[in-house]
């Protein structure tokens, strides 16, 4: 599929083609955007776009066998999402043409950092506020599950 059929095929739900064009436009262009800067895209359910720097190297010319120098240099990176992972592998089927084969983001995460900040502010008060009392899942826990994974071996 490219573009223009990507286009076509929400252009029905979008309202139109051209609403359509400009909404793929603008979500490719934020996410190049975004990459180009620094910053790491993720979608929930889909995947996330980031970019990996690669250091120089040498490499060798496959003709001649001479050894090469490589510059260093910086690549955009995909990786698949969970659910993403799980649809093409046929772990879980594709719903029907009508609904949204990735997950909707969670509540609340679309209206801007400074609510995520708020929450992560918030919750990490409760947790001070619990102290003592608070449940803890450490080394032992991870001790148990690694010595029932030896011994199923």
């Amino acid at each position: 599929m490219n573009k223009a059929q990507l286009v076509d095929a929400i252009a029905d739900k979008m309202g139109g083609r051209q609403q359509a064009a400009d909404a793929v436009d603008h979500v490719l262009d934020a996410i190049v955007r975004a990459v180009v800067a620094g910053d790491r895209v993720s979608v929930t359910g889909f995947g996330s776009f980031e970019k990996v720097d690669r250091p120089a190297r040498y490499a060798r010319n496959p003709q001649t066998g001479e050894r090469v120098r490589v510059k260093k240099t910086s690549t955009p990176r995909f990786r698949a999402g969970q659910g993403f992972k799980d649809l093409v592998s046929g772990d879980k089927k594709l719903p029907k043409s009508g609904e949204v084969s990735v997950r909707k983001a969670p509540k609340g995460s679309l209206t801007g950092a400074s609510a995520v900040a708020k929450k992560a502010a918030a919750k990490k008060a409760a947790t001070k506020k619990s102290g003592a009392g608070a449940k803890k899942t450490g080394p032992a826990k991870k001790a148990v599950k690694a010595t029932s994974k030896k011994s199923l071996v």
